[in-house]
């Protein structure tokens, strides 16, 4: 077939190929020079054919490729001002004798220039994210197809969302309440600016700016710089709320706030749903710390009542003529330094919707018969009074108390017991689902971000497994405060929980690794007094003093070495009297 090839078309062909081709026979004299190597090497074929390839192309390698025998492939060599690219192939007949040599080459010059171009595109495009990330403003940006490509380190210490809850998702993965912006902008292709809307799992307060990228003509993405406004009303909240000895609010959780994929929780929570479809008494067991509150507001929330009033009492938190008066109300005159005009109870003002009675079993006998009264009866009589009251009121009662135990000691009414217990519900303890620890993790690393200003994205498998393995006797409010001291713990540029961040829990027992080079073991003697949330307190306010000090009671620098804003320390400074 080749010997039908003509001298002409081999030329036509070689001349064709965009690589360069120089061909030397057995003497090392040039036969083959193709139209690319004149190009690429700026010699005329005319002037290298039948000349010796070392006089044509000083360091070449080909003469030496007629001595080894050895194939050389993809060779980088510069000749002259050209980079190329090389491969040396020996030309062997059939017969094992040696014909000649072939050189087969590209010019990569204009790909080194690519090359060092995207570098310098790359160290742009790192220095600009340096830039991004080092803001304190809270930035995101999206495609033209409203897809997330960027959140800097802000961005996750406001709405508690990391990057990979973000990158590739829907713009609108962020809104909590509101209409996202970005589709707005890339729908229109005009900025937006002041627009309040509330961002992340904890519905975060905000004011958005979003801006349109434009690149040669062409909408493709916007860019949103995102402000928190909710500091403020937060401490006003806080404010109003530690005037309060009893909580009065709305119900806030749903059950899809109640974390849990474990069988178990599974299980509890369907029971719950249906329970909440029932009028009926609900009475909520489990050990403290479970969070039976928040299945108390999930239920209200699934039921009937959610349009109406949804009241929280704490029944350990005040004595027992208080108490009375604030569930019952009173008349005129009831008892010294009564409001003119009387007031109305709590039952009264949760008519029509659902009062969560928490710690139940901590009640004494006397008010135990007023609430049997509304329990069997459905009506009130306040404090001082003797008319009776009609109320519509649903009662969630919860106790980490042994009430069967209590009925038979004589401390809890048994009738009381029965009218409580219509649709017992218990919450299993967190060692009992573990399974659901890492899931809970999770949840608390996005809402402490949110509280503290950090941005924390997840925790170590080392750390993780000691979590797992430990036994929770406080259940889920231990692990928010293991994980919020852990939070706490870390340096602002550290954005992974590791096994150095946590206490040591070993035997239910903390071995708290002091900042400051001491260690303390929490036992029964010098511990024995304070909760875990005031262990963590105490050094929060040890860890600010030592800042402060350290900057010389420079708050603004003080809070840059914290990494949290500046309002937020000056609440701290203020909450912890420094």
């Amino acid at each position: 077939m080749y010997n039908s090839i003509s001298k002409w078309e081999m030329e036509v062909i070689l001349n064709s190929i965009y690589n360069g081709i120089i061909a030397i026979n057995n003497k090392g004299i040039i036969t083959i020079f193709n139209k690319a190597a004149e190009k690429i090497l700026n010699i005329k074929a005319e002037d290298a054919r039948g000349k010796y390839i070392k006089d044509i192309v000083p360091n070449t390698r080909l003469h030496i490729i007629l001595k080894t025998r050895t194939a050389e492939i993809d060779q980088q060599q510069i000749v002259g001002n050209t980079t190329i690219i090389t491969s040396r192939i020996p030309i062997i007949d059939g017969d094992g004798n040696l014909i000649g040599a072939v050189a087969i080459f590209r010019d990569i010059s204009e790909l080194k220039k690519l090359a060092n171009e995207l570098t310098n595109l790359r160290e742009i495009e790192s220095m600009l994210k340096a830039i991004i990330n080092s803001t304190q403003d809270a930035i995101s940006v999206v495609d033209e197809h409203g897809k997330g490509i960027l959140v800097n380190p802000a961005y996750t210490r406001l709405t508690g969302l990391t990057e990979k809850d973000v990158i590739g998702k829907p713009a609108t993965v962020d809104i909590a309440e509101g209409e996202s912006m970005h589709m707005q902008v890339l729908r229109t292709g005009k900025p937006v600016w002041g627009v309040a809307m509330k961002v992340g799992p904890n519905k975060k307060e905000v004011v958005v700016n979003v801006a349109p990228i434009m690149v040669d003509g062409k909408l493709k993405g916007s860019v949103g710089v995102i402000h928190d406004i909710s500091e403020i009303k937060r401490l006003n909240d806080e404010l109003d709320k530690a005037k309060k000895l009893i909580r009065h609010l709305e119900a806030k959780y749903t059950f899809d706030d109640i974390i849990g994929e474990s069988e178990i929780m599974q299980t509890i929570i369907e029971h719950a749903k249906k329970i909440a479809d029932t009028p009926a008494t609900v009475l909520l067991r489990g050990e403290s710390g479970t969070g039976k509150e928040l299945f108390a507001h999930a239920i209200h929330n699934q039921s009937k009542r959610r349009h109406n009033q949804f009241i929280r009492v704490n029944c350990a938190a005040l004595s027992d003529p208080l108490l009375e008066s604030e569930l019952f109300g009173y008349i005129e005159g009831a008892f010294t330094g009564a409001k003119k005009g009387g007031k109305k109870g709590l039952f009264e003002q949760a008519n029509g919707g659902t009062i969560f009675l928490d710690e139940i079993g901590e009640i004494k006998h006397n008010l135990q018969t007023k609430l049997l009264r509304v329990l069997q009866e459905k009506e009130i009589v306040r404090v001082g009074d003797t008319r009776t009251i009609e109320v519509d009121v649903r009662i969630i009662a919860a106790t980490n108390v042994d009430l069967e135990e209590a009925v038979k000691s004589g401390k809890f009414r048994e009738d009381l017991y029965y009218r409580l217990n219509v649709l017992p519900l218990y919450i299993p303890p967190l060692r009992k689902r573990k399974e659901d620890i890492p899931l809970l993790v999770e949840h608390l690393i996005r809402k402490y971000n949110q509280e503290y200003g950090r941005s924390v994205e997840k925790i170590s498998e080392e750390a993780l497994k000691i979590l797992v393995e430990y036994n929770w006797p406080g259940n889920v409010r231990e692990l928010e405060n293991i994980i919020s001291r852990a939070m706490i713990n870390m340096k602002y540029v550290e954005n992974v929980i590791q096994e150095k961040h946590l206490p040591i829990l070993e035997n239910n027992k903390y071995f708290l690794n002091d900042e400051f080079g001491e260690k303390s073991v929490l036992t029964d003697d010098n511990y024995v007094y304070k909760t875990l949330k005031e262990i963590i307190e105490d050094k929060e306010k040890e860890i600010i003093k030592h800042i402060l000090k350290k900057t010389g009671g420079n708050k603004t620098e003080a809070a840059k070495k914290l990494g949290i804003a500046i309002r937020s320390l000056y609440y701290k400074l203020e909450k912890y009297e420094l």
